[in-house]
């Protein structure tokens, strides 16, 4: 027997009726779950037959953007210690020759030529003529921070220090004079210029540049105060200050 084709009114009534029950699968959950089955299904049917797998387009390939990738942080770590501990190294060992060469350069012969010579091994800058005393002083640290240009005189025991909590710069100009026991002191990212000619009398203490041709130093000694109980060994930094008297006028 042949089916009926049901009319118009009937396919509206049965198409309310069908999504009735369809929306009370839906709230029970019923409705996922066939839809899971379903997916597995078409899954299954598709790997067992590739022809029925639509042709999938071919990906074109996203455009190359270089981008800087920073290296992590124990990267980096690791990074920075290898070439401290290299850096230390080398600075270890450059310390020992430059004390070596300085310990020569301090006591032993030859004020225009080994002295002169040793310390241009050491790094700092020299030029023609120059003199160097016995027993001066010049940067263990960063020698290559000083500079003594042609004609400098460098006298006994004076100190030029290139260095204060960081490296400066040193430089005594041409045929400046620098006298026994003076100071010269810069500290990190600091210049110091000697100018050219100029004269730093002995046991002078310099922490600015000095102009060119001019005579540089400080005030002779002269009484302080009155000393009530000696500075002896057994007497301390303290002690002694609150015994000093002022001096009469």
């Amino acid at each position: 027997m042949k089916n009926q084709r049901a009319n118009p009114g009937e396919q509206e009534l049965l198409s309310s009726d069908a999504r009735r029950l369809l929306l009370e699968k839906y709230l029970r959950g019923e409705c996922t779950s066939v839809a899971a089955g379903e997916s597995q299904r078409g899954s299954a049917t598709t790997q067992a037959d590739p022809s029925a797998r639509p042709k999938a387009r071919e990906a074109e390939p996203p455009p190359q953007i270089e981008t800087s990738i920073p290296a992590s942080t124990n990267d980096s770590a690791k990074t920075q210690s290898g070439i401290r501990a290299t850096s230390n190294r080398k600075s270890v060992a450059r310390r020992v020759w430059n004390r070596l060469l300085h310990l020569l350069c301090r006591f032993g012969p030859g004020g225009t030529t080994l002295r002169a010579l040793f310390h241009r091994w050491r790094g700092v800058r020299i030029g023609e003529n120059v003199w160097i005393g016995d027993e001066v002083y010049l940067d263990n640290e960063f020698p290559e921070r000083i500079e003594l240009e042609d004609g400098a005189m460098i006298e006994l025991r004076a100190t030029i220090l290139a260095h204060t909590h960081g490296p400066g710069r040193v430089v005594i100009g041409k045929n400046a004079f620098i006298g026994a026991g003076a100071i010269i002191v810069t500290s990190g990212n600091r210049i110091i210029v000697v100018g050219e000619g100029s004269v730093v009398m002995a046991g002078s203490l310099v922490t600015g540049s000095i102009a060119p041709y001019t005579l540089y130093g400080s005030d002779a000694s002269k009484p302080l105060a009155k000393i009530t109980q000696p500075f002896t060994g057994e007497t301390s930094y303290e002690e002694f200050m609150t015994t000093l008297l002022p001096l009469p006028r």
